[in-house]
């Protein structure tokens, strides 16, 4: 189906898909064929096609909206009205000539899908957050918390992850910084990645997972599974909601836990966005080298204060999260997301003391002085898209190459 096929009036699809849902069965030719002759409506053998197709969606798929989430570059879908459709390639978001009926037909389609995902959306449970069974992670709101209409956004993941080659082709990354991120692979560095919504943070993560050796064993552990590593030995937990009986809940937590007992070479947390940050400065702190994790921070000197707020959701205290994160953590890698929609890496930062980067993640203090116990250091970006490399750059490159003739 494409955008162009609109011909088919929604009063006639609604008629025979209610006729095929009052009757089970696959949907087929013949089975449509009756559904209409029995509305006592008449289509040529295209129309008839179109209609399979379309009623196949609606039943089975994402209704109107599956050849869009079909599209291979469509990394984002928008419906925030029947007739108010958007999409996002990776560039921006564009609008569709789409139309998905009434608000009936679209809150229907929200409360199947949230049933695919096995979650309920109803006037009691109005708002769902649901992976579904393809992969692709459905947000849902129905009236009143969407004003009057229901909204849905979806988040398609990528078939096959990048590679940092490609993210050098597409100006993601340069190429000598491209470089410097191999390096600290290789020297097993704690690397946390920052960045808004949609700002690409696990498109860097997957591209980075991909070039690590294949005899090492990575574990993943996500809220949803969004990751999508080209490596040989990869091993992806996601954490599980409460059923509609409030049952069954696995946290972040939980399975950060149970990952380190998976005896992990990389031990990687999709996003911390809660009390799984505790456990991810626990992990890193006791010989779990060359973890990653991504976090939402509008700039790199935002991300301290950021773990300090997550790590209050753990019932940790301000000083176990600075003092643990002095250690846990060696570089910050932030990615934004520009006004036309291209995506970068934007700022290298690293602790620095005395002009010398240090392995750990300090705590802004006024202008990013941080103290954790008795050492005083700064949040430095060392490198930034614009600006390029800063003074402290030549120390943290000197810091790398140490680390990596020591590993030799």
């Amino acid at each position: 189906m494409t955008l162009e096929t609109q011909w088919l009036d929604a009063e006639l699809i609604r008629d025979v898909r209610t006729h095929l849902l009052e009757n089970p069965g696959p949907v087929t030719a013949g089975s449509v064929a009756a559904a209409l002759a029995r509305s006592g409506r008449v289509v040529g053998s295209a129309e008839l096609l179109e209609l399979v197709s379309r009623i196949s969606a609606q039943l089975g798929g994402a209704g109107p909206l599956q050849s869009l989430l079909d599209e291979p570059d469509v990394t984002d879908v928008f419906v925030n009205s029947p007739q108010d459709v958007w999409i996002d390639r990776g560039s921006g978001l564009t609008r569709v000539p789409l139309s998905l009926g009434t608000e009936d037909d679209v809150r229907a389609l929200a409360v199947r899908l949230a049933a695919l995902g096995g979650r309920r959306l109803d006037d009691s449970q109005p708002l769902v957050d649901v992976r579904l069974p393809d992969g692709v992670r459905l947000n849902a709101l129905i009236p009143p918390l969407a004003g009057e209409h229901t909204v849905m956004s979806f988040r398609v993941p990528r078939s096959k992850g990048f590679r940092l080659a490609e993210l050098i082709a597409r100006d993601f990354v340069p190429a000598d910084i491209a470089e410097v991120l191999l390096g600290l692979l290789e020297v097993r560095a704690n690397i946390l990645i920052s960045g808004g919504t949609g700002s690409g943070k696990t498109v860097l993560l997957g591209a980075l997972l991909a070039e690590l050796p294949a005899d090492q064993r990575i574990v993943i552990v996500e809220d949803s599974r969004e990751l999508n590593v080209r490596h040989d030995h990869v091993v992806q937990l996601a954490a599980r909601q409460a059923n509609v009986e409030g049952m069954g809940e696995v946290s972040m937590a939980d399975l950060v836990r149970n990952a380190l007992r998976m005896r992990p070479d990389r031990l990687i947390i999709g996003e911390c966005r809660g009390a799984e940050v505790r456990d991810m400065l626990t992990a890193l702190n006791t010989g779990h080298e060359g973890g990653c994790a991504t976090i939402h921070a509008n700039t790199a000197s935002a991300v301290p204060a950021r773990l300090e707020a997550l790590g209050a959701l753990a019932g940790m205290t301000s000083e176990a999260v600075r003092s643990q994160s002095v250690t846990a953590i060696d570089v910050i890698l932030h990615i934004t997301r520009g006004r036309d929609g291209h995506r970068r890496l934007s700022e290298i930062a690293a602790r620095t003391s005395s002009g010398r980067p240090a392995p750990s993640l300090p705590r802004t203090q006024g202008a990013g002085t941080v103290e954790a116990g008795d050492t005083s250091a700064e949040l430095a970006t060392v490198w930034s898209a614009e600006r390029g490399p800063n003074a402290g750059w030549k120390g943290f490159l000197d810091w790398l190459r140490r680390k990596q003739g020591a590993r030799s």
